[in-house]
């Protein structure tokens, strides 16, 4: 089988060239209604003939909280939803109208520029990439430089290679920048180095790209003229679609979680700004890139935390650029038609590499969220702001249900815990039903995954909140940062994350049992006595 048909097959596995949208039979065949209708029936039964203890006087109180934070969140899933639909049905269209008829009348940046990085890919990998770059400077007209970091020698010339094979008849020049240090960070900050001493065109286009990520037909003709209709826009992210070579339920974990990212990417770009610029594909305005403010950030960025003292970050680096922007109060957007495949081969325990991944993801999050929050709603519009402090909130509360319901379970009986578990089938099915609408297939395990995404998630984040210098990057060679140390002084660091992790846990659950009614606050008496004994 070629490179073409490898990569039109793939195209095919994740959504058909070109990641172009199924209708709604090809969706919603006769079985998967079927289907949804029997999920429906069975959640109705269970409603009708299990013992109805949800308002029993012992249990209202915690009814009462897990449906407010229901109605809550539901909201907040809502508004998220609306905006969404707002930007995709109102606001880009326009935009996009006016791009294509910018691009339709001959305008072309007078060059592209490709930050690429790789790291030990598989051959099949690397020529699809490279195809699809090829294949995307062909349709732009114009000449090409790809920068590639890299550490590896066979990377590079597989990359000539597949560059020569399909990229012959184009003007194309490779320059390869090889790292003296390990490191994604290390080897973009070597390129944006070695464009600075190179010096780029006013107002060019620079495409930061992964060794993994194949570029759908018409990505770049759909993102380029953006920047001539908007001066002032910086960056702009796209859509990604998954092909996950490895178990079938992370194929639909995955799947759920890049239709997820379509609702808040659209709902976030209606303000003109997004909560991260995707590392797999990205496309920047060069003012800043050769900054040595920006390039210092990015390569060497790091926190000042109170207990792990200065830590620099391992991955993460589109959130460095991300921050760097926001800090500028740039404009970035989301451009939902142009898209690309995220090849994801997953080699081991599924289970393992997707915590792996919770814990990047998070840890990444977690170190960057508090200090975007710290730049205040001044500096970004409100509703972005407010995201951010969600984002912190959320790993809280979507514990606090599952709590009560396991409190009342032990407590006052199991059949709470099953009308509790009817609740969670029945509104992560709904939730679910709005994530197919932005997913390219439906899978009915969605609500499944869905709700143990939220709790595996919610206990990674807090699991990393104490532990934001230990970093860990399983598909970049195993790199780790801050896993294991030597002295007393990471013993006590180590045994102090532990405490303070318990003292979290601890704070929750009894809040959570008071709020749900079973254990009642301490009396100003019981103070008086304890501080009487304590104090004498």
């Amino acid at each position: 089988m070629t490179i073409v048909q490898r990569r039109q097959r793939t195209a095919a596995d994740v959504g058909g060239p070109g990641l172009v949208w199924p209708s709604w039979r090809e969706k919603w065949t006769p079985r998967v209604l079927v289907t949804v209708a029997l999920y429906f029936n069975i959640c109705a039964l269970g409603i009708v003939y299990l013992p109805d203890t949800l308002w029993d006087a012992r249990l209202d109180r915690a009814t009462l909280v897990i449906g407010l934070l229901g109605a809550w969140r539901y909201s907040w899933w809502l508004t998220h939803l609306i905006r969404a639909l707002i930007y995709a049905k109102r606001a880009f269209p326009p935009l996009r109208h006016r791009a294509d008829a910018i691009w339709h009348r001959g305008w072309r940046p007078p060059h592209i520029h490709f930050q690429l990085t790789t790291f030990k890919e598989r051959a099949e990998t690397t020529e699809m990439v490279i195809l699809g770059i090829c294949q995307e400077i062909r349709a732009c007209g114009v000449p090409a430089t790809i920068w590639l970091g890299s550490a590896n020698a066979p990377d590079e010339r597989a990359i000539e290679t597949a560059l020569r094979r399909f990229g012959g008849d184009l003007n194309i020049r490779l320059r390869v920048v090889r790292q003296n240090a390990p490191g994604k960070r290390v080897a973009i900050g070597l390129i944006l180095r070695a464009m600075s001493r190179a010096g780029l065109e006013p107002e060019a286009l620079v495409v930061f790209m992964d060794g993994d990520f194949v570029l759908a037909p018409g990505a770049l003709p759909k993102c380029l003229p953006l920047f001539a209709v908007h001066p002032d826009l910086q960056a702009v992210t796209t859509d990604e679609e998954v092909l996950c070579i490895g178990p079938a339920w992370m194929r639909i974990w995955l799947s759920m979680r890049f239709a997820q990212r379509r609702i808040a990417m659209q709902s976030h770009a209606l303000s003109g700004r997004v909560l991260t610029l995707t590392g797999r594909m990205s496309v920047f305005r060069s003012e800043h890139l050769t900054k040595i403010d920006f390039i210092r950030l990015l390569e060497a960025d790091c926190l000042d935390h109170w207990l792990w003292g200065r830590f620099r970050f391992l991955s993460g680096d589109d959130k460095s650029t991300w921050y760097y922007l926001l800090r500028q109060g740039a404009r970035m957007l989301y451009v939902p038609d142009a898209a690309g495949h995220t090849i994801e081969l997953i080699e081991g325990s599924g289970w393992k590499r997707m915590v792996e991944n919770f814990r990047r993801w998070s840890g990444n999050m977690l170190r960057n969220g508090a200090r975007a929050i710290a730049l205040g709603p001044r500096q970004m519009p409100f509703f972005i702001w407010w995201c951010l402090i969600d984002q912190r909130l959320a790993m809280w509360t979507m514990l606090v249900s599952p709590l009560l319901a396991i409190a009342a379970a032990i407590l006052h009986g199991f059949e709470y815990f099953l009308a509790y578990a009817i609740f969670i089938a029945i509104s992560r099915m709904l939730l679910s039903l709005v994530l197919f609408v932005f997913s390219r297939r439906i899978y009915l395990s969605y609500p499944f995954f869905l709700y143990a995404n939220q709790v595996i998630l919610a206990l990674v984040k807090i699991h990393m909140l104490t532990r934001l210098a230990k970093q860990k990057w399983a598909n970049r060679g195993d790199q780790k940062q801050g896993l294991k140390g030597a002295g007393a002084i990471s013993v006590f660091r180590t045994g102090m994350a532990s405490y303070v992790l318990c003292l979290y846990l601890s704070i929750l659950v009894i809040c959570v049992l008071q709020g749900g009614g079973f254990i009642d606050s301490p009396s100003s008496l019981s103070f008086s006595i304890f501080f009487h004994y304590l104090f004498g």
